[in-house]
């Protein structure tokens, strides 16, 4: 269980900033990715899109489904790249069996939340997540509202 800082990865791929906005994240997991050689270079490029991903447990296994990875014309010259394919998450048995219990039994969903390097390997922070309700991201919105007009307070009363 990699319980990562908020966006504190150095080298940020992409972020899932809707999905802070839609669910309430409870745990963060680090996941490696089985990827091919083209999508490695297409991720050093920053072309990846995680806004319509999202994590399927199957057969004891996870596997990443809807992110979109777009090709690089000069890299996948002699293979029919497929941007969206099924991508599969290495994960640990133990990590897989509790996120099989919470998905199953308590209703959690999981969210691709950033991708990242770390030690020359593309990561994939997932989290297990509660759906929110309308009015819980009016109330959200309002908190960050209510933040941002006191620090500018607090600033304006500093000076």
């Amino acid at each position: 269980m990699a319980d990562a800082d908020k966006d504190s990865h150095a080298d940020t791929i992409a972020l899932n900033r809707r999905a802070r906005h839609e669910f309430f994240i409870d745990e963060r997991y680090e996941a490696g990715l089985a990827l091919l050689g083209w999508e490695v270079k297409s991720l050093r490029a920053g072309r990846l899109q995680l806004a319509e991903g999202y994590v399927l447990l199957k057969d004891d296994e996870a596997f990443l489904l809807g992110s979109h990875i777009a090709p690089l014309n000069s890299a996948s010259t002699h293979v029919l790249a497929d941007p969206t394919r099924t991508r599969k998450l290495l994960l640990r048995r133990r990590q897989i069996d509790h996120l099989v219990g919470a998905v199953e039994r308590k209703g959690y969903t999981l969210i691709p939340l950033a991708m990242y390097w770390k030690d020359g390997r593309a990561k994939l922070e997932i989290g297990l997540a509660r759906g929110k309700k309308q009015h819980d991201k009016r109330a959200s919105e309002k908190d960050r509202d209510w933040q941002r007009e006191k620090g500018r307070a607090l600033r304006a009363r500093n000076r």
